[in-house]
């Protein structure tokens, strides 16, 4: 397959906002300009847009297109797991829900110790093991946030999975609490295919400052800087597919555009790749990629992107005050914030969530 996967999860929405108004008219025409482009890879999951997500696959896909014409990746939740009937009841409104008779890769989702943990109490493993002798699941893997030596051990542990999702970006490459280079590494190591998600960050590497644009522009004028991000990951040995949460077609032009009949990136462009992530880590901003786990664990409803983004904005020198006005008014406060943490547990960023809000509360 190509490289480029579709990534269900910033579907365009048609009222903003609203996680879970997608668009399908718009979606249709998005779908089938990626088939029609030689593309062939969905990405979906148990509880993008509000739970719509799947449907939405079903709708705009599924229900559109011959099963052999696209590659379906859907995900087991595991932190939403309570009982092992779980496990089996959400396999069977997947299917249902996306309107399959089988998913051709399927992962549990967002792995870590903890969640490695349940998985093997409640039997995950041995189910989607069944799953898979069944037919019901061509390729069995899991998606990852956690330490390299976390990856390592689930992949000893567990050598039947055949291939590990990760986040990967130029950004993330380097850094402590995310390990990009690291568990790229460990999945090599073990001989793993590696999907990639996040390879632009949230868009936080579609937006960059003026300084990497200036940089990246030198070398090659046509290039947009989530290209730059894209290719960088795609460029990885291993890497079978990178994931790209388009969410407009212009976004997906771009995109399959360079990836139709992609060329890795040569020393020199790696070289500049490194520049941008050095210059951008310089800038004080908050490594927020607005994925919204953290909203769905919130008690109190803070709007926690939209103060990240907003803050992020500011720390740039961009207006953010009309930003919160149109994105966060009739949502919680960075102030009204409790303390509970539920946010942290979730975010597959580490970010520091109720020490950032304090800071958002103090600089806005």
């Amino acid at each position: 397959m190509k490289k480029l996967g579709f990534g269900c999860m910033r579907l365009p929405l048609k009222v903003k906002k609203i996680n879970g108004s997608v668009d399908l008219i718009k979606t249709k025409e998005m779908v089938d300009y990626y088939l029609d482009e030689g593309f062939t890879y969905f990405d979906t999951a148990y509880m993008y847009h509000d739970g719509r997500s799947e449907r939405s696959v079903r709708e705009a896909l599924v229900s559109r297109y011959e099963r052999e014409r696209f590659i379906l990746a859907d995900k087991m939740p595991v932190g939403m797991l309570v009982t092992k009937g779980d496990t089996s009841r959400i396999f069977r409104h997947q299917l249902k829900r996306c309107g399959v008779e089988y998913f051709d890769y399927y992962l549990l989702h967002a792995l870590n110790a903890k969640y490695l943990e349940k998985a093997e109490k409640l039997g995950v493993f041995r189910y989607l093991a069944k799953k898979k002798v069944e037919g019901k699941i061509k390729k069995l893997g899991f998606s990852f946030h956690d330490s390299a030596e976390v990856l390592d051990n689930i992949l000893t542990k567990h050598p039947e999975m055949e291939f590990v999702q990760l986040q990967i970006n130029y950004l993330d490459w380097e850094d402590a609490n995310v390990q990009s280079r690291l568990c790229y590494e460990i999945a090599r190591k073990h001989g793993k295919d590696i999907i990639v998600m996040e390879p632009v960050k949230g868009g936080k590497l579609a937006d960059v400052p003026e300084k990497v644009r200036e940089l990246f522009a030198g070398e090659h004028p046509d290039w947009s800087p989530a290209s730059w991000a894209v290719r960088f990951a795609a460029s990885l040995e291993g890497v079978i597919c990178v994931l790209s949460g388009m969410s407009d077609m212009s976004q997906l032009r771009d995109n399959t555009g360079y990836m139709k009949d992609f060329a890795p990136l040569t020393e020199k462009e790696t070289d500049i790749v490194k520049k941008a992530a050095a210059i951008i880590n310089n800038s004080e901003t908050i490594p927020c990629t607005s994925c919204r786990y953290c909203t769905a664990s919130c008690p109190m409803n803070i709007a926690i992107p939209e103060y990240f983004t907003a803050y992020n904005k500011k720390a740039g020198g961009e207006e953010y005050k009309t930003y919160l006005e149109q994105n966060a008014k009739d949502k919680g406060k960075a102030d009204e914030c409790i303390n509970c943490k539920k946010c942290e547990e979730v975010c597959p960023q580490h970010i520091s969530v109720t020490e950032k809000l304090s800071l958002v509360t103090k600089t806005l």
